[in-house]
C-alpha cells in the first residue's frame, strides 16, 4: 500500500475516524487499533513476511528484560542475542547472497571452484528499518537509557507504527515509547500541520520526484549514447529525484503520525543547502546518520582517542552506512566517497563548523562564500549519487568517464531542450520551497492557503502512477 495511492488515502481516513470517534476514550484500544492497522498496512506489501516482523518484534521485546538484568554478564548475553537476532535477519535476507557470491569469486581467483547455495527470497520491505528499531531498544536498555517495556502492545507499536514502518524515520525508544504510553487528545492545530506536511510530501514525491524519474531513467539507461551535458543533467536530476522522493516520504510519515497525536523525529533539514559534507550529513537522513553516530561511531571511540582512531572510525561508519543501503559494491563505494570527502574536515577540525547555524540565517540570500560552499558541496554529493543510482559500479565509473571525455572534448554541446531543460522546471520549485522553509522544516503553516490549493491541484493531475518510493528497496 503506497502513500501515493488512493488505497492509502481511504485506509488513512478510516483509521483516523475510528481512532478519534470510536476509540478516543481508551488509550489501550487506540494502540490496539493502530497496531492492527500497522500490520494490515504491512501485510498489503507482503503478508508472507508478517510472521517475520512479529517474530523479530517478540524476540526483541523478550531480550529487553534480559538486557535489563543487574547481572552484567547475563545482560551482555541477552544484548548479544539481540544483536545476533537483528543482524542475523538482515544477514540472511539482505546480505547472504552477496557474501556467498563474493567468496565464490575470491576462491575462484586462487583456483578453488565452489558452488554456493543461494537463497531465492525477496527482501522484506522495511527490514533495515524495523531491525534498527529493535537494536536501538536493546542498546538503550543495556546503556541505562531505557527501561524494558512491560506491555507488548506498546512495544510492538513502537516498532511497527505504520507511518515509519517501511522507510523510517528510525525512531528511538526514549522518544516514541512515551508517546505510545501516554493518553493522546485530539489537537486541531496538530492535525492541520500534519495535513500540510502530507500535502507537501506528496508534492515532492508525485509532482517532482516521479516526473524527474522518467528523465533520469532515460539518461542512465542510455548513458553510452548521451552527450556529456545530458549526463550532467541526469546526475543533477537524480540528486533532486532521490531527495524529493525520500524527504517526501518522510514528510508524509511525519504528517500522518501527527494526525494520531504522535511527533516523529525529523529526517531531513534542507541538505542541499549544506555548506560542507559534515553539515550535509547532519541534514540528510538524520535518523540514520544519528543512529550510526550513537550506536557505532561513539562506541568505537569516536574522535576521543586521537586522529588516527577518528579517521578509522569515520571510514567504518560511512562504509557501513553505504552497505546498509544495499548488498552491492556500488553502495560501499558511495559510502567510501563520502568518507573521503569528510576526511579533510576531520583533519582540519572543521567537521563541526556548522552544527547550529543555517545558511543566510539573518538574510534573504546567501553571500558569495555561502553560495560557493553550497554549490561545491552539492557537486561532490551529486558525483557520489551516480554510484548510488547506476546499475553497477562499472556503469557508474563509465558514466563518470563519459561525462569527463564527452564534455571536455565538446563543452559547447547543447541539450535536447524539449526533453531535458524541463527537468529544471521541476527542480526549481523544490529549491525555492526549501529556501523559504529553511529555518524550520515544519513551518508550512506560514504558507498562504492558495499555495495549498495549487499544490493540491498539481498533485491531483499527477496522482495515480503509484511509483514505489526509492528507499523501500532498503
Amino acid at each position: 500500500m503506497q502513500f501515493n495511492s488512493y488505497k492509502f488515502l481511504i485506509f488513512l481516513v478510516i483509521v483516523f475516524l475510528f481512532y478519534w470517534l470510536v476509540f478516543n476514550k481508551s488509550l489501550k484500544k487506540q494502540n490496539i487499533l493502530i497496531l492492527a492497522a500497522s500490520y494490515f498496512f504491512y501485510g498489503c506489501w507482503s503478508y508472507k513476511f508478517l510472521g517475520l516482523l512479529a517474530l523479530s518484534t517478540l524476540l526483541d521485546f523478550a531480550y529487553g528484560f534480559g538486557v535489563a538484568s543487574p547481572n552484567r554478564k547475563k545482560a551482555r548475553i541477552f544484548l548479544w542475542l539481540g544483536i545476533i537476532n537483528n543482524l542475523g535477519i538482515l544477514g540472511i535476507f539482505k546480505y547472504y547472497n552477496f557474501f556467498a557470491t563474493q567468496f565464490q569469486l575470491l576462491f575462484a581467483n586462487i583456483g578453488l571452484h565452489t558452488n554456493p547455495v543461494l537463497l531465492k527470497v525477496f527482501l522484506p520491505v522495511g527490514i533495515s528499518f524495523y531491525t534498527f528499531h529493535g537494536l536501538s531498544y536493546v542498546f538503550d536498555i543495556y546503556n541505562g537509557k531505557q527501561k524494558p517495556v512491560s506491555n507488548f502492545i506498546d512495544y510492538a507499536l513502537f516498532v511497527c507504527f505504520f507511518p515509519l514502518l517501511v522507510a523510517g524515520p528510525i525512531e528511538r525508544a526514549g522518544h516514541l515509547l512515551p508517546q505510545v504510553q501516554q493518553k493522546r487528545t485530539f489537537n486541531y492545530f496538530q492535525v492541520v500541520e500534519g495535513l500540510r506536511l502530507i500535502l507537501w510530501g506528496l508534492f515532492k514525491k508525485v509532482v517532482i520526484a516521479d516526473n524527474l524519474s522518467s528523465i533520469v531513467n532515460k539518461i542512465f539507461s542510455n548513458y553510452q549514447h548521451e552527450n556529456g551535458t545530458t549526463l550532467i543533467v541526469g546526475a543533477i536530476a537524480f540528486s533532486f529525484q532521490i531527495y524529493g522522493d525520500f524527504s517526501g516520504y518522510s514528510d508524509i510519515a511525519i504528517g500522518t503520525a501527527k494526525l494520531f497525536g504522535f511527533e516523529l523525529l525529523s529526517n531531513f533539514k534542507f541538505p542541499y543547502f549544506a555548506r560542507d559534507i559534515s553539515e550535509f550529513w547532519r541534514r540528510w537522513h538524520i535518523s540514520l546518520s544519528s543512529w550510526f553516530r550513537d550506536y557505532l561511531y561513539i562506541p568505537l571511540g569516536g574522535s576521543k582517542k586521537g586522529k588516527t582512531k577518528a579517521v578509522i572510525n569515520t571510514f567504518i561508519i560511512f562504509v557501513v552506512s553505504g552497505f546498509w543501503h544495499g548488498a552491492d559494491w556500488k553502495f560501499i563505494i558511495w559510502g567510501f566517497i563520502h568518507a573521503c570527502l569528510f576526511l579533510p574536515l576531520l583533519l582540519l577540525n572543521r567537521n563541526r563548523a556548522y552544527t547550529t547555524s543555517i545558511v543566510a540565517q539573518d538574510r534573504k540570500l546567501p553571500n558569495l562564500k555561502e553560495l560557493w560552499q553550497i554549490l561545491t558541496t552539492f557537486t561532490f554529493v551529486t558525483i557520489a549519487w551516480i554510484f548510488f543510482r547506476a546499475d553497477s559500479m562499472s556503469i557508474a565509473l563509465q558514466y563518470l568517464k563519459n561525462i569527463y571525455f564527452k564534455f571536455s572534448n565538446n563543452p559547447g554541446q547543447l541539450l535536447d531542450l524539449h526533453g531535458y531543460i524541463i527537468s529544471f522546471a521541476y527542480i526549481l520549485p523544490l529549491i525555492l520551497g526549501d529556501w523559504w522553509l529553511r529555518r524550520d522544516e515544519r513551518s508550512l503553516r506560514k504558507a498562504p492557503f492558495v499555495i495549498y490549493l495549487f499544490l493540491g491541484f498539481l498533485i491531483y493531475i499527477n496522482f495515480g502512477t503509484y511509483s514505489t518510493f526509492i528507499y523501500f528497496q532498503f
